[in-house]
C-alpha cells in the first residue's frame, strides 16, 4: 500500500525549531523517486519549499528558507524530514510532502501537518 503521512507540526514562536516528518510507505521502496516539501499558506497557493534526489542531494530550496531549511532522507526507513530553523511567520501553513513523478510512478501527496509560528 502507498501512504505517504507527514507529522510533526505544531505551534511554535518566532526563532524556534521544528522537525518534520514524511512517512513515505511504499513509495521510496518501490519507485524511490524525488520528495519535495511543499506549504499551503492560508487564502495561498501550494508552493515548493524543498526537494531532495531519489540519492539523497537536495536540489531545491526556495528562497525565503533557504540557510534555515534542510531536507533529508532515510531510504531505508522510507522517512523524509524537513528540519526547520530560525521560524518565521512566514513560514506559517500546511506543509505537505509529495513524491515527485517517474517514469514508473505517478505522484503522491501526503496529508498535510499544520505549522503555525507565532509572535
Amino acid at each position: 500500500q502507498v501512504q505517504l503521512v507527514e507529522s510533526g507540526g505544531d505551534l511554535v514562536q518566532t526563532g524556534g525549531s521544528l522537525t518534520l516528518s514524511c512517512a513515505a510507505s511504499g513509495v521510496i521502496s518501490r519507485f524511490n523517486p524525488s520528495m519535495s516539501w511543499y506549504r499551503q499558506a492560508p487564502d495561498e497557493q501550494r508552493v515548493l519549499v524543498a526537494r531532495i534526489t531519489s540519492d539523497g542531494n537536495p536540489t531545491y530550496y526556495i528562497d525565503s528558507v533557504k540557510g534555515r531549511f534542510t531536507i533529508s532522507r532515510d531510504t531505508a526507513k522510507e522517512m523524509v524530514y524537513l528540519q526547520m530553523n530560525g521560524l518565521k511567520l512566514e513560514d506559517t501553513g500546511v506543509y505537505y510532502c509529495k513524491s515527485e513523478l517517474t517514469p514508473w510512478s505517478p505522484t503522491y501527496w501526503g496529508q498535510g501537518t499544520q505549522v503555525t509560528v507565532s509572535s
